[in-house]
């Protein structure tokens, strides 16, 4: 029950993660534009908005990872 509780939860996190990595700004801009990502400051750097959509992938990440591995170890442990 655990496990398929726990790969329902990882395919909704890759799901949520491919749509951060789609939503971030390219070299030609990204979808981030939509949500204020045009706007950056006059020093280069990037905005408030792609600073906080890459903390989110990253944690998006971390879950993802962490998921990865705790099924692996559930199923390993079960067969």
């Amino acid at each position: 029950m655990i496990i398929v509780g726990l790969s329902i939860a990882l395919m909704v996190v890759s799901v949520l993660m491919i749509m951060l990595v789609l939503l971030h700004k390219g070299k030609g801009g990204g979808l981030s534009d939509l949500f204020g990502g045009g706007v950056t400051s006059s020093l280069g750097g990037s905005s408030v908005v792609q600073r906080n959509l890459d903390r989110l992938t990253i944690a998006t990440g971390l879950v993802w990872i962490v998921g990865i591995v705790a099924l692996g170890l559930l199923i390993l442990r079960q067969g």
